[in-house]
């Protein structure tokens, strides 16, 4: 057995046993390695020590269900394995810099530290090839776009700080909070019948430490609204990483974070780099949907 299956499988035994006095011990075990070597591999692979692994996740699966008031917040507390209210509220204003409450009384989106998918990180599949890991169906192919692409929504700078890297950094999701506003203005665009929909990090004119992102809707080439934003999807060549997930919340937080991850390997074993920007493109964007693509352009490394 690989080193990164032995500390997958206790990644897998904590997500079954979250609730759970989980004893490191018997992760060690799990993993039939020493209890040194077992935390100092923990810590190598999944970027954080197994204690600081497990409450972030802990927290990550409490705050789905903290939304719901019918549920008391001491329960979710226990639930989730924290021993008490305090514990909890200490842990999440630590991660997210607000208690649950505050987060209760205005949810906003999270950042998550996600459960890893090791193997994403030592399998490298050939073009057209489908890879299939923990919930997740990924392929990458080549693609030319003959013709550019217009979209209209809104946008706003992010701080880089607190939002990478993807699937390993904890606070309010700011792209996330960008989406919820597209989401709510979005009927008044025009966009084109069964048309994309985009998110696009960029520069732009963003101001130190931030990092431009876009929302948006298609819409016909050269179309203009005074209340809205345009930006457009360059005509060129492109790596498509293409995935499915089980449902529409996995494919646009879990999903999309380990496809970004895998898609910088898999450029970076080409002798690729990726451009300044990756279009993030959603197909009917619907509680149904569970297909997306990640457009990556391209340079050769020289």
């Amino acid at each position: 057995m690989h080193a990164w299956e032995a500390i997958q499988k206790t990644l897998d035994y904590i997500e079954e046993h979250i609730g759970e006095d989980i004893k490191i011990e018997v992760l060690a075990d799990t993993a039939s390695l020493s209890l040194f070597y077992y935390q100092r591999l923990f810590s190598r692979l999944v970027k954080r020590p197994v204690r600081e692994y497990i409450k972030l996740r802990r927290l990550a699966r409490a705050s789905e269900v903290l939304e719901n008031k019918n549920n008391r917040i001491l329960d979710i507390a226990l639930d989730y394995g924290f021993g008490s209210h305090e514990t909890f509220t200490r842990a999440f204003k630590e991660a997210y810099g607000m208690t649950p409450e505050q987060y209760r009384d205005n949810p906003v989106s999270l950042n998550q530290f996600d459960k890893p998918d090791l193997l994403l990180g030592y399998t490298l599949i050939d073009e057209g090839v489908p890879l299939i890991s923990d919930g997740l169906v990924l392929e990458m192919n080549r693609k030319i776009l003959k013709e550019p692409v217009d979209f209209m929504g809104v946008f706003g700078y992010v701080p880089i700080a607190g939002q990478l890297p993807v699937g390993e950094s904890t606070g309010v999701d700011m792209p996330g909070e960008i989406w919820r506003r597209f989401h709510q203005e979005k009927g008044q665009i025009r966009r084109i019948p069964n048309g994309r929909e985009i998110g696009v990090a960029y520069l732009g004119d963003a101001p130190e430490g931030c990092f431009t992102y876009f929302v948006g809707a298609e819409v016909e080439y050269g179309a203009t609204n005074e209340h809205f934003q345009t930006w457009r999807l360059p005509a060129r060549e492109y790596v498509v990483c293409g995935f499915e997930a089980e449902n529409f919340l996995e494919l646009v937080t879990v999903a999309l974070n380990k496809a970004i991850k895998y898609s910088g390997l898999w450029l970076e074993k080409h002798g690729l780099m990726s451009d300044v920007f990756a279009p993030e493109i959603y197909y009917g964007n619907t509680p149904e949907t569970t297909y997306m693509e990640l457009l990556l352009p391209f340079n050769k490394k020289q």
